[in-house]
């Protein structure tokens, strides 16, 4: 399976902050936003993967994370010029994504919980059309929703619904089979001239081949569009790390801990990060697995 971060878009909503820099740059508590989504694909297992930004911001990805090989794996970097939508992300990413199965993970959105990386190993290693992860919200109406029935199937998806059918909305991680490229490419724009990711569900869940796996309780999945929402999740892995002495999307400890990478590998990073408890953590994760 190949991977795509989409961390495009200009941030308008979190002026003046990205006048001059991407959303997907800026800290979230004590690394780059993008770490978080790129945790998600290596936890899944994902090794390719291509970041696509804006041509202004491409730059800034591949100063921060280069090819990839450091960490085990292969990042390549595509632009999209203009925001046409998430489903554009399988038109620029067809080459990239070949004869494969893709996953498509949103670069401002935050996953975190127990468990994740079994089920997302699981879930990857069996799609067949697509894979939706829902998540319970009090505001359904501002989302993409999915309704199940009784036995736990996907029968709808509303974009943005005045009336929601149910409180789960889906988040910005999804899993597809190789026909989303041919998909996306027939997917009309819509009124707000996008290509829209729910059009492109919509054709899975017509062809009865659109899942919906819920997130349950004690799950986390934050967005961080708004300055508000930045700050929350900030709060959020800064308790969590502080409580339990642990780092949340620590790119490096996954690369060793999924074998993309060895214990030398890994304290020879966290050494090059001097003296900051990030890369104190690195070396004492190395220097115990040795």
């Amino acid at each position: 399976m190949k991977g795509i971060v989409l961390a495009g878009g200009s941030g308008t909503r979190l002026h003046p902050l990205t006048h001059a820099v991407s959303k997907q740059i800026l800290p979230v508590y004590n690394k780059p936003m993008i770490y978080y989504p790129l945790s998600v694909l290596m936890l899944g297992g994902v090794r390719e993967i291509q970041i696509i930004s804006t041509p202004l911001h491409v730059g800034l990805f591949r100063a921060l994370l280069g090819d990839g090989r450091r960490l085990g794996l292969s990042i390549e970097y595509a632009e999209q010029p203009e925001a046409n939508g998430i489903a554009e992300a399988f038109i620029i990413g067809a080459e990239f994504i070949g004869d494969d199965q893709v996953a498509l993970v949103l670069g401002d959105n935050i996953f975190h919980g127990p468990g994740f990386s079994k089920m997302l190993h699981n879930e990857a290693s069996h799609v067949d059309g697509c894979v939706l992860f829902g998540y319970g919200v009090k505001d359904p109406e501002r989302y993409g929703v999915g309704e199940m029935d009784e036995q736990g199937r996907l029968i709808s998806l509303e974009e943005k619904p005045a009336a929601p059918r149910s409180n789960l909305a889906i988040t910005g991680l999804y899993l597809y089979d190789n026909d989303v490229v041919d998909i996306a490419k027939n997917v009309q724009p819509s009124a707000r001239g996008e290509l829209e990711i729910t059009d492109v569900n919509r054709v899975y869940l017509e062809r009865g081949k659109a899942r919906l796996v819920g997130l349950g309780r004690g799950f986390a999945w934050l967005d961080t569009g708004t300055h508000d929402s930045l700050l929350q999740a900030g709060q959020y892995v800064q308790l969590l790390e502080q409580r339990q002495g642990v780092r949340i999307a620590c790119l490096e400890e996954i690369a060793f801990r999924m074998g993309f990478i060895d214990a030398a590998a890994c304290h020879e990073l966290g050494a090059e990060l001097g003296k900051t408890e990030y890369g104190k953590y690195l070396m004492d994760i190395a220097a115990n697995h040795r």
